[in-house]
């Protein structure tokens, strides 16, 4: 749908309130805050977005937003600001009215940044630098702004609310997902129709997921730096708008794509979660461009440093700061997560650099403005929360820091379980907290283990496949001489750098793969993997693909694969076993307080291979990389009473990270005869239960494995 409006369109005054452009049936209302503009002009322009047909001055000025309403205006139009006002950066202002700025509440684009000059503020070329002044027009090459009409079928929909306790998450891509999916239509690969496509839906449910959490969906850009290098922006942590959907994820333009596929997925029971880039925006540090808020307000939206206004506070490493301190800021971001929940049907967030926006003037606060705010809004009450707990601000590692009420990304279950497995010693004591929940960083104001997000590989690093296969980053792709990315990822190549035919390093890297994604299904917490892991994805040793939009970063959808299909087996199998065992997702924290009437078991022990409890020299040998972890089924803790749980639940997981067999005693309780196998990771196809060793006698535990036994009724 276009729009044009005829010539000498009437304007009237409007409303200050809502903010961005609403289509009210009769009309279009315009709202855009600036706090030190001087003037405002609403520019309109033809459905191709190439010529401008008009340019309106905003009639009124309310409580700083400037405002008017277009009676002849409908969905389809396309539009943009111009604001004037000082241009002194050493006081923090930026205006300049030759600059095309996107509305921040826009929930639509149309088109993309073709870069030169004209998009920044100043000569880029004087030796003045933003201390100079540009003139030439950005519109041509600018995306414009879209008014929509946001109706929308939701057909008896109902969101799936899986409790956190139940949760499994699934970091993917939304357009690297399916882009080499042949079973889906070419027209839609790479988009928010293909995500929701039939193939893909039936793939994730067979999966066992409950909840995908997708890269970065609001509108930005791609970077000049990497558009000059033939590079793009394949991540997306450089924000343009928080409200529009990044317009090359759309198969038609409309937002009923990205509605259709949540729709989709929510029928499957699978949550939708976005990842939501709040701490900074893609317009940088004094040298960046103006596109949005640097000309339209830079003094209110962006921190600044005290002594000097030209310069930003830059505790994001992007070049600058979001000010979640000022009031018009902080509704925006309250206004952009109420809008993704309430009109496109989104069940949680994941906040990337989340310790910025816990930032107060005199440092991070759990109390800040952000978090209260957040904490008592309805719409927000129950939806997920999920943050990466740090910055590079200081005191910026926050992990265990948030509020209740937060899920976060606890990368010190990811670095642990990867040295564990790797076979560096003393990291017994470790490894134990981080499977128990990390009870030492959340276990505090009533958190919950599922607080701690666990995972081994997310979308920053390696995948799993890649960290078994290399020692070294191999990221020269990226163009920058292979400086980029995690110096050391704990990873292990086991033998050769890079892929191998060799049949004993293919066997021993399936296996350690194995163990890792394991260990993190059977830890207390909320599991995460990363899309393509399940199907051995690869990027070739590539640690920071933030810039690969190609088939290095693309899932590689190989069934053909045998060793895929049988990973593929193990990794659902994992899933499931998972679900059916309520004892690997208890909603409180363990102590082994609590002993089964029925077994003598604690409700968690920790088991040394002599059959008895590990003591402290067992948790501190230098050498010491076996043991065991035992869940007492049938003792439950709910308000401080003991009530029974099935018997049948009582697990007990081993591990050896050991390269050589060890000879395990497996514990005896007062009731029941045989522990069954229900999963060793050594021979991941043998049949769960097959293997039955009496209680009290001796397990041979295979070098570099897990094995999960249940206890016979």
């Amino acid at each position: 749908m276009s729009c044009v409006l005829p010539k000498n369109t009437p304007v009237e005054a409007g409303a200050p309130n809502p903010l961005g452009a609403h289509w009210d049936g009769r009309g279009v209302n315009f709202a855009l805050f600036s706090a030190h503009a001087e003037r405002v002009e609403l520019c309109l322009f033809d459905p191709k977005g190439k010529r401008e047909t008009a340019r309106i001055q905003m009639p009124e000025h309310t409580d700083q937003v400037w405002h008017c309403y277009l009676p002849d205006a409908r969905p389809g139009l396309l539009y943009g600001y111009r604001c004037y006002g000082p241009y002194e950066p050493k006081i923090g202002h930026r205006f300049n009215h030759n600059k095309l700025l996107i509305d921040p509440y826009a929930r639509l684009l149309q088109g993309v940044i073709k870069w030169s000059d004209a998009h920044y503020g100043y000569r880029r070329s004087s030796n003045k630098e933003d201390l100079s002044f540009d003139r030439r027009d950005s519109a041509p090459s600018m995306p414009k702004c879209v008014v929509v009409d946001s109706g929308f079928h939701w057909l008896n929909h109902r969101r799936p609310r899986v409790p956190w306790s139940e949760t499994i998450l699934y970091e993917t891509h939304v357009r690297g997902f399916t882009m080499r999916h042949e079973g889906i239509p070419k027209d839609v690969r790479g988009t928010f129709a293909g995500l929701g496509h039939k193939k893909i839906v039936e793939y994730l449910k067979a999966l066992g997921i409950t909840s995908v959490e997708l890269l970065p969906c609001h509108a930005y850009i791609d970077d000049e730096f990497l558009v000059d290098k033939g590079l793009r922006n394949y991540w997306g942590y450089m924000t343009l708008n928080y409200f529009a959907p990044e317009y090359r994820y759309l198969s038609t333009p409309h937002l009923s794509d990205f509605k259709t596929m949540v729709l989709r997925l929510h029928d499957a029971g699978i949550e939708v979660i976005m990842d939501v880039v709040f701490n900074h925006t893609c317009e940088g540090n004094h040298l960046g461009p103006t596109l949005s808020f640097r000309g339209i307000d830079n003094l209110s939206y962006y921190r600044l440093l005290p002594h000097d206004k030209r310069l930003y506070i830059n505790d994001t490493g992007c070049g600058n700061t979001l000010d979640t301190c000022h009031p018009r800021v902080l509704q925006m971001i309250m206004d952009s997560l109420r809008y993704w929940v309430t009109e496109m049907g989104v069940d949680g967030f994941r906040f990337d650099l989340a310790s910025t926006l816990g930032r107060e003037r005199h440092g991070f606060d759990r109390g800040s403005g952000f978090f209260d705010a957040v904490r008592q809004d309805p719409v927000l009450a129950g939806v997920k929360m999920i943050a990466e707990p740090w910055d590079i601000g200081p005191g910026g590692y926050q992990l265990g820091g948030f509020p209740a009420g937060w899920a976060e990304w606890n990368d010190r279950t990811r670095d642990v379980v990867r040295r564990f497995w790797r076979g560096e010693e003393g990291f017994l004591p470790e490894l134990a907290r981080r499977l128990h929940g990390s009870s030492d960083k959340f276990e505090h104001h009533g958190r919950r283990p599922w607080a701690s997000i666990n995972y081994v590989c997310s979308h920053d690093g390696f995948t799993l496949n890649d960290l078994v296969s290399y020692n070294l980053r191999h990221n020269h792709a990226n163009g920058e001489n292979n400086e980029d990315g995690h110096k050391s990822s704990f990873s292990y190549n086991h033998g050769m750098e890079g892929p191998s035919a060799e049949p004993r390093i293919r066997r021993l890297r399936a296996r350690q793969r194995r163990n890792m994604l394991a260990s993190i299904m059977v830890s207390q917490g909320t599991p995460m993997i990363l899309a393509g892991d399940e199907l051995s994805r690869t990027q070739g040793g590539n640690n920071n693909a933030y810039c690969q939009d190609n088939e290095t970063s693309w899932m590689n959808w190989n069934f053909r694969s045998q060793e895929n299909r049988e990973f593929l087996a193990f990794v659902k199998r994992l899933i499931r076993l998972r679900k059916e065992h309520p004892v690997l997702r208890r909603d409180y924290y363990m102590h082994g307080s609590y002993q089964s009437l029925v077994t003598g078991f604690a409700d968690i022990q920790w088991v040394n291979p002599s059959g008895g409890l590990m003591s402290e020299d067992c948790w501190h040998s230098e050498n010491a990389c076996c043991f065991g972890l035992l869940y007492a089924g049938d003792v439950h803790r709910h308000q401080g009473q003991v009530a029974d749980l099935p018997l049948d639940d009582t697990l007990l997981i081993l591990f050896n990270a050991n390269q050589t067999d060890t000879t395990f005693l497996l514990p005896k309780p007062k009731t029941g005869s045989l522990w069954l196998c229900l999963l060793n990771t050594a021979e991941p196809e043998m049949p769960e239960g097959e293997l039955q060793i009496k209680v009290g006698e001796a397990y041979k535990l295979p070098y570099r494995s897990v094995s999960v036994f249940a206890l016979e009724p």
